[in-house]
């Protein structure tokens, strides 16, 4: 969650890890050797330029992480105070 000054609130502290995904990513992690083998195969042998290009992109991302993307974003915040006159009648 994020409060109006853009500020992030609740949530886990950085660092701590997500139950949730914890164990099916430990599960998969056992296929990782054979899943980068099967990347590069695809790679070099299958007929179909997409499907070499897909499992190229795959493994360099797995090997040197995604390419970092520039993001531009501008926030305008408007504030509003009302200020009411206790004294005023209408």
């Amino acid at each position: 969650m994020v409060d109006i000054a853009g500020n992030k609130t609740g949530g886990r502290q950085a660092g701590t890890p997500n139950k949730a995904t914890a164990e099916i990513k430990e599960v998969a992690r056992q296929y990782g050797t054979e899943a980068v083998e099967k990347l590069a195969e695809l790679m070099r042998c299958d007929d179909n330029p997409q499907v070499q290009r897909a499992a190229a992109e795959a493994l360099l991302d797995r090997g040197y992480g995604k390419p970092s993307q520039a993001v531009e974003a501008s926030v305008d915040v408007v504030t509003r105070a009302i200020y009411v006159d206790p004294t005023r009648r209408e």
